[in-house]
């Protein structure tokens, strides 16, 4: 149920940014400067960032660091809704292969303490779930579209 309700999450993220231009994928209504197209390039990192990193313990790049940690957030001159949503797709299938590999009641130890798989999956219901209300509300402002 837990896997489902994230992939349900991870599919609504895909939704608000498929078929947006490159203006609209980079047009923020805040101060922030939050768009479309940081939402999901936020959310790859972050999965990457929970699945490969904490739990699996593998060596992989971040954009931000303790100067800038709001990097992952801002879009390249040649990222695309597309190259985008790829970007998502493939690190949400790492996440899920990794998981898969793992009992929800198995644990890691981290900096923070222990952490289960069960944990980082709510966590990650949790955070993209928070990105999709936000991309809901820039995706209407942007062109009108509704609905999950």
């Amino acid at each position: 149920m837990l896997t489902s309700f994230l992939d349900y999450f991870r599919s609504v993220m895909i939704r608000k940014v498929e078929g947006v231009d490159d203006e609209k994928l980079r047009w923020s209504p805040v101060p922030s400067g939050t768009c479309l197209g940081g939402l999901i390039k936020h959310l790859a990192y972050v999965e990457r960032y929970w699945f490969q990193s904490v739990w699996a313990g593998r060596e992989v790049a971040f954009p931000w660091t303790d100067d800038d940690p709001d990097a992952d957030f801002r879009l390249d001159p040649d990222d695309t809704a597309d190259s985008l949503i790829d970007f998502y797709r493939q690190e949400c299938d790492v996440s899920r292969q990794i998981a898969a590999a793992s009992a929800l009641d198995d644990t890691v130890t981290t900096p923070r303490g222990e952490i289960s798989m069960r944990w980082i999956v709510v966590h990650m219901i949790e955070e993209t779930a928070r990105h999709c209300g936000h991309a809901d509300l820039i995706r209407e402002l942007v062109d009108g579209a509704v609905g999950d």
